[in-house]
């Protein structure tokens, strides 16, 4: 069936259930924060509820994969979608900050699985020649659905206020359940178990520890300086005197090259290997961050922002691509879970590092570090990721009863 698979048959199955579900976290991303200031949270108190997400995705990693290697990944994406249908239910019913966080750590688990389970099927069934562009194009809809529904949840709250935009989600996320039913679910050579049973995620961790241990660090450093642009740059912008207008404007700017790089990106992962676009994207963007606190205006940071936007654009849908490049066809949602996880948890730590860093010290020290970051991540991705495709399929994991 792989060698069947084109981009252009993946679009209704895999790539618009993606985007609308992106379009609703999109929505809701500039307004759990003042969500929780509406609920008498301090800026602090608001910031945690914000960060919850991010820890729901990480905590939910792992059980994301047992889940869909257990009952499917269409049949988690359709739990999933109703966990977070309720999850944004108790968010517009929410009395206090601590029930919003509830939700919205709610929102985050079940967004690991969606995550999990889309990547996870293209790795089984997209040939070895399309893999890195199939991969850059689910990482550039969910860009693109992100783009998109702040826009649309600013009119969502224009009419309703700030429910609007979980509403919002909650239709994005129905609709995306609905196309999953409306669609066969389709069959492919992953979804037998093993002779012994349903694998174990504890089985498969050990058995590829080496990877985890040396390429999964790599992808640790990619997320984590990936994560910390979005933070250094409004932070950095404060610093030198713009308001929130001209910071948005250059976020966005940046957002939108950042945005339009996903397609060439996979196209010469693909043709010319991995590394090529892995080591100069961390590059950029170590390089990057040891331009910025070279900045003192809107222009100097507005080139900057972009030279980001570049180097996280070229390296779009990296991850997932070495991710599925490295899993084993047995066992491989319990793989990528804990793959994602080490992806993850550099997502939460960049802008952990940059506030504590900033605290103890001061901001531009914390960026010039997360510069360092990006260029150790170049050494190591370049070290670690295979020069070719991958071999003979690795022996099952053996099941521990």
């Amino acid at each position: 069936m792989s060698t069947q698979v084109t981009l252009r048959s993946l679009g209704v199955r895999v790539y618009l259930p993606s985007l609308l579900y992106g379009v609703g976290q999109g929505a809701i991303a500039p307004i759990v924060a003042l969500s929780a200031r509406d609920l008498g949270a301090s800026v602090g108190s608001a910031s945690l509820v914000v960060a919850a997400a991010g820890v729901g995705q990480l905590v939910g990693d792992l059980p994301a994969g047992a889940l869909a290697g257990r009952i499917g990944e269409r049949r988690a994406m359709l739990a999933a979608s109703a966990l977070v249908v309720g999850a944004l239910g108790a968010c517009m019913l929410a009395s206090t900050e601590w029930l919003l966080a509830v939700g919205i750590f709610c929102t985050g688990l079940a967004g690991a699985v969606w995550g999990l389970a889309r990547q996870a099927y293209l790795a089984e069934v997209v040939p070895f020649h399309l893999r890195a562009r199939a991969m850059s194009t689910l990482g550039g809809v969910q860009r693109i659905g992100m783009f998109i529904g702040p826009f649309l949840g600013a009119l969502a709250v224009g009419v309703w206020g700030t429910d609007g935009a979980y509403g919002l989600h909650a239709t994005t996320a129905v609709l995306a359940g609905l196309l999953l039913l409306a669609l066969p679910e389709p069959a492919h050579a992953g979804r037998a178990a093993p002779a012994g049973g349903p694998v174990r995620t504890i089985d498969v961790a050990r058995s590829h520890a080496s990877v985890l241990r040396t390429l999964g660090m790599g992808a640790l450093l990619v997320g984590a300086v990936r994560a910390s642009r979005q933070v250094v740059i409004p932070l950095w912008a404060d610093s030198i005197g713009l308001d929130a207008a001209s910071t948005s404007v250059i976020f966005g700017i940046a957002g939108s090259v950042d945005m339009l790089l996903f397609y060439p990106a996979g196209r010469v992962m693909d043709r010319k290997g991995r590394a090529f676009v892995a080591v100069p994207s961390m590059v950029i963007l170590g390089l990057a961050h040891l331009l910025l606190p070279m900045t003192n205006h809107a222009v100097t940071l507005a080139g900057v922002a972009v030279l980001m936007g570049f180097g996280n654009g070229i390296g779009s849908g990296i991850i997932m691509t070495l991710g599925a490049d490295v899993s084993p066809p047995v066992g491989r949602t319990a793989f990528l879970g804990a793959w994602r996880l080490c992806a993850d948890a550099g997502n939460s730590a960049g802008p952990l590092v940059i506030g504590a860093v900033s605290a103890t010290v001061a901001l531009g020290p914390a960026v010039l570090l997360m510069g360092g970051v990006g260029l150790v991540g170049a050494v190591l991705m370049g070290r670690w990721i295979p020069r070719h495709p991958p071999g003979p399929a690795p022996q099952p994991v053996p099941h521990s009863p």
